[in-house]
């Protein structure tokens, strides 16, 4: 993995309810969907560490114990397979548990992805960090998509989310950003707003699951007043920093699979497993 980053701390809101996968997810975390032998979390957690960060701050809720035991040491199934072929399957995990901290808190009422983040303050402390959403898996070749991010955020130094380009009639199911292109794929960010119609979105750039913030993002959210759909919005809360020119939108490279959506979770199944195929 890579040498330590400038952002130590990476949080996972994880407490939703994961109803699009019902009844899959009654008892099942959604973020403990596999795609092909790993969850949808570790991808996440493989993705913070390849950015260099060690500290996995994750946000739980009722029926999410599953995330704790994974990122946990096994000691009767690793006395089961020891010596076995079976035994490197584990090799993956293992070093994760080894080489990261994680620590817990639970969100016990669903408010908001804004009220999630909030709810992670006291795992986050007072620096920036960022924001892996698992159910959507972000794969690239060359650079994760966070790690293209710290770097944004070394130049930068202020929060920064991740965007991609959209059907403008998808527009009603993402936060959308508008701005000034500063650099190729990089934008200020003037305007944000969450899950607008069609006809009333500023551009098809949509926020996706990856943000690096900075801690004054907090008391924005102490502040922030329940906006769509009655929840407290990270949207709402970035609009205040954006005011004062304090966010950059990045169009990232590499591919993003909307594993929140049977579809998305089905098309990255077949393409990752077909790469794998191809890799033997």
């Amino acid at each position: 993995m890579k040498k330590k980053s400038s952002i130590e701390i990476c949080l996972f809101p994880a407490a939703g309810y994961g109803t699009r996968f019902l009844p899959a997810t009654k008892s099942m975390p959604k973020e403990m969907l596999p795609i092909l032998t790993k969850p949808l979390i570790q991808y996440g957690v493989e993705e913070a560490m390849s950015a260099g960060m060690h500290t996995m701050a994750i946000v739980t809720g009722r029926g999410k114990r599953a995330i704790e035991d994974h990122f946990d040491i096994s000691y009767e199934l690793e006395h089961q397979i020891k010596g076995t072929s079976k035994e490197k399957m584990l090799a993956d995990i293992r070093y994760i548990i080894d080489k990261c901290t994680f620590s817990y808190t639970r969100q016990k009422e669903m408010k908001g992805l804004g009220h999630a983040i909030l709810t992670g303050q006291p795992l986050v402390g007072h620096e920036p960090f960022a924001v892996i959403l698992a159910d959507d898996l972000c794969v690239n070749e060359a650079e994760g998509v966070l790690a293209q991010m710290v770097k944004l955020y070394e130049t930068y130094q202020c929060s920064i989310v991740a965007i991609e380009e959209i059907d403008p009639e998808q527009t009603d199911k993402y936060g959308v950003i508008a701005g000034v292109e500063i650099e190729p794929g990089i934008y200020r960010v003037s305007t944000m707003v969450e899950k607008p119609s069609p006809a009333d979105a500023p551009t098809n750039l949509a926020i996706i699951g990856r943000y690096i913030l900075t801690p004054d993002i907090f008391d924005i959210l102490q502040q922030t007043k329940p906006g769509k759909g009655g929840e407290i919005q990270i949207t709402d809360a970035l609009m205040e920093q954006a005011l004062q020119g304090k966010v950059i939108a990045y169009k990232f490279r590499g591919k993003r699979y909307d594993c929140g959506s049977i579809d998305g979770y089905v098309q990255a199944t077949v393409e990752l497993y077909n790469e794998m195929k191809d890799a033997y």
